[in-house]
């Protein structure tokens, strides 16, 4: 189907059209009609090239100040792409074959909306195509924000538990969500970027998947993304915690391998190992216990590390949580540090003793450890690349190998490898002579004074006479 264009007269009048040719231009080149009386007539050409196809990544919700790229596509090697964002064109973007794209490496809040793509020939007089689908990036949102869990004598039914959300902007109002649905709605205090879900005498229901928002106070309110999901599971008082244990207990060298075990007191549960953004497969057991491997241990793999149970049938009804496991992560490439003793050989008892342990950076938390003891001591002395390990008044309970370790500040579960050991001998204690003299003294007396009884006795009960 053709149309017809008008264009501008002599006199300036403009007419409406959107395919206006220049009047000069057809005059010079013959083509302009000999009945021409100041309003030009053209045929357009006909819209014969597909329509264009349009896609945003990353699709959905854009975080703000994130990159987007906008993607056009069509079968039309020899024609021209062109983005439009509320119908004004925006960008011609870089093309190759049938595919054009252009980046926004830092999206603002303006850059919401809907955009198109469109294309022409490359000919004097171009040719449009019809416009692709529009396709919309939302309102870039606030960055999400962090959610976590505090409890008041444990997650267990009857106890209490406090939500926190916690944004990136002052005077802010919070939403929480429970499963994907509105569960409440509280306003921070002034000035506070941190809200507050208390939750009193919780219950089976109150277990599920939390999450979060925030925004700020302006009509209509513009909403950060959702935070991670946090799970609150509710403890069954009838399922006792278990127990958990690693191998080795001693940490794991990065790329190495790590079993963790998990010992409940019911047969036939299904297992649970928990850290901190992490997330691993349940396990079923048909007895007792589970096991868990990490094998190629990163620093990403250390932190401390719990595990719970329940019956397979009652997701929701878990054991209370073990106690805490840590999992250090050494690295090879930290410098070994080195370990000396003061003083040296064989220490008096009731002496001091210290253990110094050097690194070759700074800022980094110190560890000793003695050989048997799982619960090295740690010390940490800001600006410094040592530490001091004191031991007063030194006992036959000192006495062992000691060695030590550092971890970076940033990193408090990257360790170095341990240093060299010391060995602190302690000698025996001194008898105390004078005491032992005198408590034998007292015995030797007590003796005599008893056989002296007895033979008066015998004298003085025999019969008259006797010889």
């Amino acid at each position: 189907m053709q149309a017809r264009a008008v264009c501008p007269d002599k006199r300036g009048q403009d007419k409406d059209s959107d395919y206006c040719l220049d009047i000069e231009v057809e005059r010079q080149a013959g083509t302009m009609d000999p009945a021409y009386t100041g309003v030009y007539y053209a045929e357009t050409p006909e819209l014969s090239a597909p329509r264009p196809s349009i896609s945003i990544s990353p699709s959905g919700v854009i975080a703000l100040g994130a990159a987007v790229t906008i993607r056009c596509q069509c079968r039309c090697e020899a024609r021209r792409l062109f983005v439009y964002k509320g119908g004004i064109e925006i960008r011609e973007p870089d093309a190759a074959g049938d595919r054009g794209e252009f980046t926004i490496p830092s999206t603002r809040r303006e850059d919401g909306g809907f955009y198109k793509c469109q294309s022409h020939s490359r000919s004097e007089l171009p040719s449009w195509s019809d416009p692709s689908d529009i396709v919309r990036i939302i309102e870039t949102y606030y960055p999400k924000p962090s959610i976590s869990l505090l409890s008041s004598g444990g997650v267990i039914l009857g106890g209490a538990v406090t939500i926190h959300c916690r944004g990136r902007h002052q005077n802010a109002m919070f939403l929480l969500y429970k499963d994907g649905n509105l569960k409440m709605l509280q306003d921070a205090e002034p000035a506070q970027d941190m809200a507050e879900f208390p939750i009193s005498n919780v219950n089976q229901g109150d277990a599920g998947s939390y999450s979060c928002r925030y925004s700020n106070k302006l009509d209509p309110p513009v909403w950060s993304e959702p935070s991670d999901p946090l799970e609150l599971l509710v403890a069954e008082l009838s399922y006792p915690k278990p127990n958990i244990s690693l191998s080795p207990s001693g940490g794991v060298s990065l790329g190495g391998a790590v079993t963790v075990w998990c010992r409940g007191q019911r047969r036939g549960m299904r297992f649970m190992l928990n850290k901190e953004r992490s997330h691993f497969p349940p396990v079923d057991s048909n007895g007792f216990q589970a096991v868990f491997r990490i094998k190629n241990v990163s620093r990403e793999d250390g932190g401390n590390y719990s595990c719970s149970y329940h019956r397979g049938s009652e997701p929701l009804a878990v054991s209370y949580p073990s106690d805490p496991m840590e999992l250090v992560v050494r690295d090879p490439n930290l410098p070994r540090p080195s370990i000396s003793l003061s003083p040296t050989g064989v220490t008096a008892p009731e002496a001091d003793a210290t253990i110094r342990c050097q690194g070759q950076r700074r800022n980094m938390t110190f560890f000793l450890h003695k050989a048997g003891d799982l619960n090295p001591q740690q010390q940490m002395d800001p600006g410094v690349d040592g530490a001091e390990f004191r031991i007063p008044t030194v006992g036959r309970q000192h006495g062992g190998n000691y060695s030590c370790s550092y971890r970076p500040q940033p990193e408090p579960f990257v360790s170095s490898q341990l240093s060299d050991t010391v060995q602190l001998v302690v000698a025996a204690a001194p008898l105390d002579f004078t005491n032992t003299n005198i408590a034998r003294l007292g015995l030797g007396a007590t003796v005599l004074l008893v056989l002296g009884l007895i033979l008066a006795e015998a004298y003085y009960s025999r019969p008259r006479g006797t010889p």
